[in-house]
């Protein structure tokens, strides 16, 4: 008689993924979003960039990406800065410390956390978007 064995599945919500998934294009959402004049809610320290829903750690993670500066040549290298767009202090804090100066400057986390927010669930939108899908200005 053979010994079945037991194999344990790791659990997962639904809307994850593996750990160390790797993401096909149609699974990665941007959207160009702009400061609106003298908008006083704007977060970051540039005043247009990408905000993107890529995976990250087996969750769909709302990211800012800044733009290529225009006064680079094609020659010049460029490497965009980016920042985790977050509620959660943890991430929002420790998770953008490389970057950080890609946010304005905010009084406490709490600030930081407010002016975020609604990037945050706009970001949380375009996820839900659908592979193809043409989201236009403002539409979010």
């Amino acid at each position: 008689m053979m010994a079945q064995m037991a194999v344990a599945m790791p659990l997962m919500l639904a809307g994850e993924q593996g750990m160390f998934h790797f993401p096909s294009a149609d699974e990665v959402r941007t959207q160009p979003i702009s400061r609106a004049g003298n908008e006083a809610g704007w977060p970051f320290s540039v005043d247009d960039g990408v905000l993107a829903c890529v995976w990250s750690g087996g969750q769909k993670v709302v990211m800012f990406l800044e733009n290529r500066p225009s006064d680079l040549d094609e020659d010049d290298t460029f490497e965009p800065r980016r920042v985790i767009v977050t509620t959660d202090p943890m991430q929002l804090t420790i998770g953008n410390m490389a970057y950080r100066d890609l946010f304005r400057p905010a009084a406490s986390v709490e600030e930081r956390i407010r002016l975020v927010a609604p990037f945050a669930a706009m970001g949380q939108r375009l996820c839900d978007q659908p592979a193809g899908a043409h989201v236009g200005h403002g539409e979010l």
